[in-house]
């Protein structure tokens, strides 16, 4: 997070450390997704730079790499699960 104000720069370290491999994200209402492609399964993150906390699920057929994610118009994750030739929906609670 960057601060324009004062360039202070503040940085998390995502919920399975240094071999996650985050990739693809979208932000939804203000909290950041995306998906962990460096562990088995991958996983779907969700962090609230509001309180600073993590979320993590894993994803059911493995996910393979989740190489792109999308903001359905409803306001829901899609997700592309290359490495299983699947795709995913993550249905967000509002």
């Amino acid at each position: 997070m960057l601060n324009p104000a004062t360039s202070q720069v503040k940085e998390w370290q995502s919920p399975s450390g240094p071999k996650s491999q985050p990739y693809g994200i979208a932000v939804i209402d203000g909290k950041i997704w995306y998906s962990e492609a460096g562990v088995q399964p991958n996983t779907v993150v969700m962090f609230d730079p509001a309180t600073e906390k993590f979320q993590t699920w894993p994803i059911p057929s493995g996910g393979g790499v989740v190489r792109n994610v999308s903001v359905t118009k409803d306001g829901n994750l899609a997700l592309a699960l290359s490495g299983v030739n699947k795709i995913g929906l993550v249905e967000i609670a509002k």
